[in-house]
């Protein structure tokens, strides 16, 4: 492998979503030398799959505090009540914004609603009072990704770099100074001509998205494996409530159909969960777990659901909207109609056959607002950061809206601080990485029996619903199978999936470890022996960190 190859800029974003992007094109515009790291190609990744769209407080009925609430409520007694207040109060003009770089959202005129038409199509979701959810069809994601990677090509400031997997974060403690640690660039594989290389930056952002692939089950892409969290812990960043995993209540139950997402938006146009009786009838059933039935929020519905599935021994559950016609669906959800169709279901005919799985990660690298991680030079946006807005449950569609605003307010802080980044650069050296005494691994058997034995116990033991008892013997197996994957890492060259499996354990162990520290059941996190919210333990977020007198 090549050790020589050294690359500078101002700026390395780390991931290519909304969050990355969004922060790229600041900075860029602010006359940085930006790079962009993406492990496949640019728009792989969670922004491209998000269905709903963006919550935001668009009409005269609407409100600022209604959506404040909203999300307070969603996230159980845990938001962090300023930092939901400064990322709805902003969502409109940095809406307006996206809008200015070419995201169209569709109006009730492309919808053939008369009254009017130029009008956003504000949809409703699960934990919303009001309809507020700006959409592009049921693709919103997908065209806002396409939109900004289109625009940071053809930036002249901005790097794209696809097919680079970042394996660390450079830090000045690891490297000597041990009074500042400083984060300097990360060592990133080129994962097309093998050789890895070293990127130096005045500052470092991480937006490497969610961590689905620790478990089983998921919506996430391939790419989710907690990049973001393993990196900013070996760092020495702070992690918050990794113990609060959104499952979303609804994946396409199909064994032909890779984890496709029946978007919220789906109930709420009306949507309800049904579940299959002995007499082969199908009967509603949220009525019983929740005032908003089938709208509730998606921590109840998802254990709901899986309640209603373990007591009646059904594989899935069922989502009836056939009061909706087929051209009114077709119109909406273009891209779930064509989908369900494909393995035979039409929606305003059939029963769509659902399953909970893995959607979101509520924490992660702890900031503030402004994606700001406490280490000079690392911020963190995205999934993969703790702001503070999501709390114990995040709201449907706050996502795309926290990593816009909080994308915006990184790049201004980031403006503001690097005068000063500038002018102690010079202090610290970083070295080009070197791999040792590594060789080629004949191994790679290991890799494939420890990811799937790590993805199924924590779907087994650290899912939905969870005891002490499970959680102890998750922590047990990740500890012995965590060694192994040290060693291994130290002896053999790196890969993709030896740094896929090496995070994932890393990120498994962080949501175990937060899990055991948290005594009660709130939003996400539901441990059958601590079945009640305890009030003293409001707005408090579990917090871990790694202890930095030593490397492993």
């Amino acid at each position: 492998m090549n050790q020589q190859e050294v690359f500078d800029f101002d700026h390395l974003i780390i991931g290519s979503g909304l969050a990355g992007l969004g922060s790229a094109l600041q900075l860029a515009d602010a006359g940085g030398k930006v790079a962009v790291l993406s492990k496949r190609d640019a728009e792989e990744g969670s922004t491209r799959r998000a269905q709903g769209g963006i919550a935001c407080v668009m009409t005269p009925e609407d409100s600022f505090d209604a959506h404040v609430q909203d999300t307070l409520n969603a996230g159980a007694g845990l938001c962090h009540e300023d930092v939901v207040r400064t990322i709805v109060e902003s969502g409109p003009e940095a809406v307006k914004r996206l809008i200015a770089r070419g995201v169209h959202f569709t109006t009730r005129g492309e919808l053939g609603f008369s009254d009017h038409t130029d009008n956003f199509d504000l949809g409703r979701e699960g934990g919303h009072t009001e309809r507020r959810v700006l959409h592009a069809g049921d693709i919103t994601g997908q065209d806002i990704e396409r939109t900004l990677v289109e625009a940071c090509r053809k930036h002249p400031n901005i790097t794209m770099l696809e097919y680079h997997y970042a394996i660390d974060l450079i830090m000045a403690r690891r490297h000597g100074n041990m009074e500042d640690n400083r984060c300097l660039g990360a060592y990133a594989l080129d994962t097309v001509t093998q050789k890895v290389k070293t990127f130096r930056a005045y500052t470092t952002t991480l937006a490497c998205g969610g961590a689905g692939k620790v478990y089983l089950y998921s919506s996430n892409p391939d790419i989710a494996c907690g990049d973001g969290e393993a990196m900013g812990f070996r760092a020495g960043a702070k992690i918050a409530n990794m113990e609060f995993i959104q499952f979303h209540p609804t994946i396409l139950y199909d064994y032909n159909v890779r984890s496709f997402l029946i978007s919220e938006a789906v109930r709420g146009e009306g949507a309800v969960l049904k579940v299959k009786c002995p007499d082969g009838s199908y009967r509603e059933f949220m009525h019983k777990y929740h005032r908003m039935e089938s709208l509730a929020p998606r921590d109840v519905v998802a254990r709901a659901i899986d309640n209603e599935m373990k007591r009646t021994g059904q594989e899935c559950v069922y989502l009836d909207i056939r009061h909706k016609s087929e051209e009114e669906l077709k119109r909406r959800f273009p891209n779930i109609f064509a989908k369900c169709l494909e393995v035979g279901i039409n929606m305003a005919k059939d029963l769509i056959p659902v399953v909970p799985a893995e959607h979101y990660v509520c924490g992660g690298v702890l900031t503030d607002v402004n994606g700001y991680t406490g280490i000079p030079g690392l911020y963190a946006a995205g999934e993969c950061a703790c702001t503070g807005l999501h709390g114990a449950n995040r709201l449907a569609s706050n996502s795309l809206l926290e990593a816009l605003v909080v994308a915006e307010l990184s790049a201004k802080h980031i403006e503001n601080v690097l005068p000063k980044l500038k002018e102690t650069a010079m202090d610290f050296m970083v070295p080009p990485w070197s791999c040792g005494n590594a060789t080629n691994s004949d191994e790679l058997v290991v890799i494939t029996h420890n990811w799937e034995e790590i993805r199924r116990f924590m779907w087994d033991y650290v899912g939905i619903f969870r005891t002490t008892k499970r959680l102890e013997r998750a922590k047990a197996r990740i500890k012995l199978i965590r060694k192994e994957i040290e060693k291994y890492y130290w002896d053999f060259h790196v890969t993709p999936d030896l740094l896929d499996l090496r995070n994932i354990a890393t990120t498994a162990e962080l949501i175990i470890d937060c899990s055991l520290a948290r005594k009660e059941s709130r939003g996400l996190h539901y441990n059958a022996d601590y079945p009640v919210l305890e009030s003293e333990m409001n707005g408090v977020d579990t917090i871990v960190q790694r202890n930095l007198k030593y490397y492993d």
